[in-house]
């Protein structure tokens, strides 16, 4: 399925948002049929989220985290269990796993902790002091441009306006 929404004329006119068109124009594409385990996603203030995740029947050791740039991926692979059990019924679906999902610039992990079969992954939003928006003062009239002087100097001399 493709997205019919042209993106080209907000190419035109802003610069570095590539990858927010990206992301709008995969969302229309199947990420897979396969939504297991169930996760809820919680935002809990301005900048704080988490990420819940039903693993009942994983272990710690069977469970990865990995947080590259933008991206957090949670993979769950059951460890084999022992040969030669016979099942007379198997209905726990233990098998593995992988969700990932995109995060915002300068979203990261806090912590993550497994708890009676929820994987719990908090997560922040930090944006870098550079970053913040600063408030930026504005000069007084005494000053020049590329060496020329103000029309304001040029009438009243080099005395102080």
């Amino acid at each position: 399925m493709r997205s019919n929404v042209d993106f080209s004329p907000f190419y035109r006119s802003s610069v570095g948002f590539d990858r927010i068109f990206n992301l709008l124009e995969n969302s229309a594409q199947p990420q897979g049929s396969d939504k297991w385990p169930p996760y809820d996603i919680v935002k809990l203030g301005e900048d704080k989220y988490r990420i819940v995740i039903a693993v009942a029947g994983f272990k710690q050791d069977e469970l990865t985290i990995t947080h590259e740039p933008n991206l957090l991926v949670i993979k769950g692979d059951k460890l084999q269990d022992k040969e030669g059990v016979q099942y007379l019924h198997h209905g726990l679906a233990l098998r593995p796993f992988i969700h990932r999902f995109e995060l915002a610039d300068h979203v990261t992990v806090t912590d993550a902790q497994l708890d009676t079969g929820l994987l719990i992954v908090e997560l922040k939003k930090e944006i870098p002091e550079e970053m913040k928006p600063r408030r930026i003062a504005i000069s007084g009239a005494g000053n020049t441009f590329a060496g020329e002087s103000s029309p304001q100097r040029q009438v009243m001399g080099d005395r102080a306006a």
